[in-house]
């Protein structure tokens, strides 16, 4: 792991860990020991310690007594409670943005959109999930909301982890995005806030299903 001066101790290994449990090399229920990541990383143990609280508000892992910090469990409840209150988010993120644009703040927004339809159908499928959160923090500074911004920011690991896990089991996931990306897009330029809760909502729907889908293969091949 590369360490940048730029960012956080705490911050780096929260994002070394939770870049393995996004990817699956951490599984759910699986204990993260602390000694442990601090000879990997060769960090001291109070920053692991940060690291660790930093992901537990990120929903990634839960610290219990007496076993520490754990890989969160990926349930079918927790992902109907995440998606709900995450479309209902980017539905006011996206109003917000269609209500507010100029000629200026919109340029890379379009931009945005153009390198996720760039990465569609190319195998770097990763890229891609990275290129959809971008646009996402792009769409958070034009809507100057730090609350929905603070809110959004902490969902987004375990909404990547979800949604990194459905690309996994349906690689032509990336087609469909991208397809929404264009129509949400399509909409905030027409300032027809009006017409993104269904779009979002169709999207979102989708992913659930997708999510759920997955959860259940790979809770099958675990068994």
């Amino acid at each position: 792991m590369s360490l940048m001066a730029t960012e956080s101790l705490s911050g780096q290994i929260a994002r070394h860990l939770a870049n393995r449990i996004i990817q699956g090399e951490l599984a759910p229920g699986e204990r993260i020991q602390e000694g442990r990541v601090v000879n990997e990383l060769n960090v001291s143990r109070g920053s692991v310690r940060e690291a660790l609280l930093l992901l537990e508000k990120r929903h990634l892992i839960n610290i219990l007594p007496r076993r520490g910090a754990v890989v969160a469990q990926l349930t079918g409840q927790h992902i109907h409670s995440l998606y709900d209150l995450y479309v209902t988010l980017l539905i006011m993120l996206a109003q917000k943005v269609a209500q507010h644009w100029n000629e200026q703040s919109i340029q890379p927004l379009i931009e945005q959109v153009q390198r996720i339809q760039s990465l569609r159908t190319g195998q770097d499928k990763a890229g891609f999930i990275e290129a959809g959160f971008g646009l996402m923090q792009q769409a958070l500074v034009l809507a100057d909301n730090p609350y929905l911004a603070q809110i959004l920011n902490d969902l987004q690991p375990a909404i990547h982890r979800t949604y990194a896990l459905a690309v996994r089991h349906s690689p032509g996931e990336t087609e469909y995005a991208s397809r929404f990306f264009a129509g949400l897009m399509d909409a905030v330029l027409k300032r027809e806030p009006q017409n993104i809760p269904a779009v979002v909502e169709t999207y979102g729907q989708h992913q659930r299903a997708l999510v759920l889908a997955a959860l259940a293969q790979e809770q099958t091949h675990a068994s």
